[in-house]
């Protein structure tokens, strides 16, 4: 089948989760044998970005993946030429989802898919509520609670729960083991105010209180928040591609989960995709507080769940200081991810949830 991907972008992971998840989806499609191609805007926030960081030759896209990427065209009926299932994110052009729409509502002969892995359809309602979906054959939520919103919309069963995954052509533990690994390594992005006080109290307060050696990666940190940072003693090591985070993950003891507001609260039981990719590469993970809903992992086994800082303390402390939990933890999270959490499983689920919309569209 050929497979058509409308994404914010596919080349750049600056500050953009999605890219992570589709990379994995396109390159598992790829390696079945489906034609696949994803477009995006030239100027998009997350390029120009990492573009304004990075420089051109920043290592972000495989080449398999290189190839079947490119950037929007006027020529829409070009870029659908074909198609047997188009996949529209929910950070595109609001003009390009309604085109795209009118397009498929025009005859177009393929299921036309709405991907959401953003809080904005609960904490912007109305930017959603905007956007013409009507000729849409269908909503992939990464969320059962997403999902609810969606449902009450009246999507119905329509709406299919796709959660993101881990890439395990990618992310998977080192080949061999590293000696003298450091301590505690948190990769993500400071942004809105979304979690400060979370990361201040669940991963800085922590670490300063047990005096251990913490790294922090990622982007959209202001000076006031790495001055946060070097007074509890941590190290802002700034952008780091996707690609090189398993090499990273390598390095250290244990990492944290400190999920955004949105996602712990209102959109609570949907972790980011870290919390996938961290565990698959078998390092040992912390959970500030969210609450899995949809029984995805085991909490105190797979990963520890911390309610409080105090807790967090607590637990930090224990995987620092003892090797044998360490080990059961990286065994049991790679377990649940290899059972249930890899893009090969979320392309048997997007596989199943075309052929259904083909049989309803028939009957």
């Amino acid at each position: 089948m050929r497979f058509v991907y409308f994404t914010h972008s596919l080349m750049s992971c600056w500050n953009n989760g999605n890219a992570h998840f589709l990379r994995g989806v396109l390159r598992e499609l790829l390696h079945r044998g489906h034609d696949v191609h994803s477009y995006e805007p030239v100027d998009g926030w997350s390029r120009m970005n990492l573009l304004r960081e990075a420089g051109e030759n920043a290592d972000q896209v495989d080449a398999e993946l290189l190839a079947h990427a490119d950037f929007l065209t006027p020529d829409l009926d070009a870029m659908l030429d074909s198609a047997d299932v188009v996949l529209v994110h929910e950070w595109n052009d609001p003009a390009l989802i309604e085109a795209i729409g009118r397009r498929r509502a025009r005859g177009g002969r393929f299921v036309l898919l709405f991907h959401d892995t953003h809080h904005r359809a609960v904490t912007d309602p109305e930017a959603i509520g905007r956007l013409d979906l009507s000729a849409f054959d269908g909503v992939l939520a990464f969320g059962e609670t997403l999902a609810r919103v969606y449902r009450e919309a009246g999507w119905g069963a329509r709406c299919f729960v796709w959660h993101e995954a881990a890439d395990t052509r990618l992310f998977h533990p080192p080949a061999t083991e590293v000696e003298d690994r450091r301590d505690v390594v948190w990769v993500g992005n400071w942004g809105d105010e979304e979690r400060s006080q979370e990361l201040s109290d669940f991963l800085l307060h922590p670490v300063q209180d047990l005096r251990l050696k913490l790294d922090v990666y990622g982007v959209r940190y202001p000076q006031d928040a790495q001055a946060r940072l070097a007074q509890a003693g941590a190290h802002y090591r700034g952008w780091l591609p996707n690609a090189r985070v398993p090499d990273v993950f390598a390095r250290y003891l244990m990492t944290a989960h400190i999920p955004r507001r949105a996602y712990a609260t209102q959109l609570a039981g949907i972790p980011t995709i870290r919390v996938f990719e961290a565990l698959a590469c078998g390092i040992p993970l912390i959970c500030a507080p969210w609450n899995d809903m949809e029984y995805l992992f085991r909490p105190g086994i797979d990963y520890l769940q911390a309610a409080t800082p105090d807790e967090m303390r607590a637990h930090m402390a224990s995987v620092a200081a003892d090797a044998g939990l360490r080990h059961s933890m990286t065994a049991h999270g790679l377990e649940t991810i290899r059972a249930r959490h890899t893009c090969a499983h979320r392309v048997d689920e997007l596989l199943a949830t075309v052929a259904h919309l083909n049989v309803q569209g028939a009957a």
